[in-house]
Parts: C-alpha cells; sequence; structure tokens
C-alpha cells in the first residue's frame, strides 16, 4: 500500500498570527490544547454535559489565570522601560532581608 504525500497546509495570516503567539506563550499553549482535548473527548471516557461544563469552566479559569499573569509581567517590563527611558539616573534598590 503507498502512503500519501502530505499535502503542505496553507495558512491564512490571522492562523500565523496565532501559532505564532502560542510559540511565544507556551502556557497559554497548553491551555488552548487542553481545551481542544475536551472538545475531542480525547481521554475516551463518556462524560455527561455537566462534567465537561465543569472541565471547560475550571480550564477557562486556569487560561485566564495564565493570560493575566502574562498580562501583568509585560505590564511591569513596560512599566520600568519607560520609567528608565524617563529618570535614566534612578536607581532600582530592592528591600534588604
Amino acid at each position: 500500500m503507498r502512503k500519501k504525500k502530505a499535502e503542505p497546509i496553507n495558512l491564512n495570516d490571522r492562523e500565523l498570527q496565532l501559532i505564532q503567539g502560542l510559540r511565544e506563550h507556551p502556557e497559554v499553549f497548553e491551555r488552548v490544547q487542553t481545551i481542544l482535548e475536551i472538545t475531542r473527548n480525547s481521554d475516551g471516557s463518556l462524560k455527561t454535559a455537566d462534567e465537561v461544563e465543569n472541565l471547560l469552566i475550571e480550564e477557562m479559569r486556569r487560561l485566564g489565570n495564565t493570560t493575566m499573569s502574562n498580562w501583568a509581567s509585560n505590564a511591569e517590563k513596560h512599566v520600568a522601560q519607560e520609567f528608565n527611558k524617563k529618570e535614566p539616573s534612578a536607581q532600582a534598590h530592592k528591600k534588604k532581608r
């Protein structure tokens, strides 16, 4: 039996941007992948609609927490960069322990 050659997949700009964004944020990639697995019912076990809904709600919460953590980290870096541009002579002092 002959194996078919895999045809190249043509992605549009939005799909390419999504893939690039997921590559830049592997934690978000993991959350989205889990949501897709729930959608496909990839673990094979039969679940009720309520069970699937609860799984999706929990995963969406995790996605939200991951997103907010990434956003806060990026916002903090941005604010620090802006401050350093305005006040280049300022020195960062860390709390002594």
